[in-house]
């Protein structure tokens, strides 16, 4: 389980996340939305270690959320992360000998799942492969958590969905919990199990998608639409 007591996140003069009491329960799959800037990408990072709260505590399983965490925290970043000049087998390999958990037969598997050429060079590859090969290398963990930063943005609806799919296809939730951010709510609607929607670093609902749609009859880009115009009347 993930827990944020009363955190606090500050880049110089910007507050990125305010105040935060989180629980993210395990098993699901949880987007975390928001406009640019809302804080999103920090709450992933602090969750994977990547960067320590200005106040409070981010815990994972009781732990805190230090570099040492990455053991149990598969971290899909927005940013290309992966070495050029490496082909994908050669990614493959180097993310095999840092993590204990890496799964090779998964990742072979995912690689003709996403139709990736083993010896192309990734520097060779369009966006939407190189996007393809994050994912194989990220979803090949054992990892007891997955976050991922945004890995439909950019790419072109194909992709989006082959990354979906894979998703569907290559998480265990009785295992594993993914964490999500994106901007493309209407697309991945259909997986999230939890929301939690945020603004100028705050959190002004976490919700649960099947009661949205049963309870208040919206789709989760129309909840959106009411509640960012709810906040923002305030």
């Amino acid at each position: 389980m993930i827990r944020f007591e009363n955190v606090s996140k500050r880049y110089l003069t910007k507050t990125a996340l305010m105040d935060v009491d989180l629980e993210l329960p395990e098993g699901k799959i949880i987007g975390v939305i928001g406009e640019n800037g809302s804080g999103k990408s920090t709450m992933l990072k602090l969750i994977a270690g990547l960067v320590r709260p200005s106040k409070g505590r981010v815990l994972v399983d009781g732990e805190p959320a230090q570099r040492r965490i990455a053991r149990k925290v598969a971290y899909l970043s927005e940013l290309e992360t992966y070495y050029p000049i490496f082909t994908v087998q050669e990614t493959v390999d180097y993310c095999a000998s840092q993590f204990t958990d890496f799964d090779r037969e998964r990742a072979r598997e995912m690689i003709d799942f996403m139709r990736l050429e083993p010896t192309a060079k990734v520097k060779s590859l369009s966006k939407g492969n190189r996007g393809r090969v994050k994912l194989v290398v990220t979803l090949s963990r054992n990892a007891p958590y997955i976050l991922m930063d945004e890995p439909l943005s950019g790419l072109d609806p194909i992709v989006r969905d082959s990354i979906i799919k894979g998703l569907i296809s290559f998480v265990d939730l009785s295992k594993q919990t993914v964490i999500i951010t994106t901007h493309e709510v209407n697309e991945v609607e259909s997986l999230l199990d939890q929301v939690v929607a945020l603004r100028d670093g705050e959190i002004i609902k976490f919700a649960d998608v099947e009661e949205l749609r049963s309870n208040e009859r919206l789709s989760l880009s129309e909840w959106m639409t009411r509640v960012y115009a709810g906040h923002a009347c305030k």
